[in-house]
């Protein structure tokens, strides 16, 4: 199981799935590496050199904001629009959908379950 960007990628899956498994990096993202560091996409992570991997791993270093760095800036985008009390702001303290979803009859998974109340029926 290779390590890359402190993520153990899967080894019998190819390339350009187990690059997803790490956060920052989809589809497009992991097609780039690929092309960049002229490996095949369809080669399974099991048969790459210690070689090709440290190369996938500077380039993702060098090039990249993955994980712990993105994970970071992504939290303090949102505690940024907590302080201001902008709109947005509101709805990330209040746990609710940001970008205009309606949530009267849809949004449990960002809601929660759903609360029982007293007296409803009837």
């Amino acid at each position: 199981m290779a390590r890359i960007a402190g993520v153990n990628i899967p080894s019998d899956k190819p390339l350009f799935a187990s690059l997803q498994y790490i956060y920052g990096i989809g589809l497009p993202k992991a097609l780039e590496i690929c092309s960049k560091t002229a490996i095949d996409k369809m080669r399974r992570v099991f048969t790459l050199t210690e070689k090709e991997i440290l190369t996938i791993r500077e380039l993702i270093d060098s090039e990249y904001q993955v994980e712990g760095d993105l994970r970071r800036d992504v939290g303090m985008s949102k505690k940024r629009l907590m302080d201001l009390g902008c709109y947005r702001g509101l709805r990330h303290r209040r746990n609710l959908p940001v970008r205009g979803q309606r949530t009267h009859s849809n949004a449990r998974t960002r809601r929660g379950r759903a609360k029982a109340i007293a007296g409803k029926k009837g």
